[in-house]
């Protein structure tokens, strides 16, 4: 599988970026780092992380990360792993 990146994840995750630079670059840089290892590896096994609690839909599911929550779709048809968005994580109360 392949992943793709949309638009509106790469400006959200840049603007978080930005947010943590404001603290510390390393940390910033770290932080995309280590995100893009829990994506990649979702490669392996697209269905571990939890159905998405934003859409009712079995293929689209939610990456918890340090807070955030990447929301992304699987679609094995065109065999790819399509990251949607990035946003911090709600628990709903």
């Amino acid at each position: 599988m392949r992943i793709v990146r949309s638009k509106k994840y790469t400006t959200s995750l840049q603007e978080i970026m930005k947010f943590i630079s404001f603290d510390s670059k390393n940390r910033a840089l770290g932080f995309r780092n280590q995100l893009d290892k829990q994506i990649s590896n979702i490669v392996n096994m697209p269905y571990k992380c939890r159905k998405s609690i934003y859409f009712d839909d079995e293929d689209i599911r939610d990456l918890i990360y340090k807070g955030y929550t990447i929301v992304y779709k699987v679609d094995e048809e065109k065999s790819t792993i399509t990251i949607a968005g990035i946003k911090k994580y709600k628990a709903e109360l």
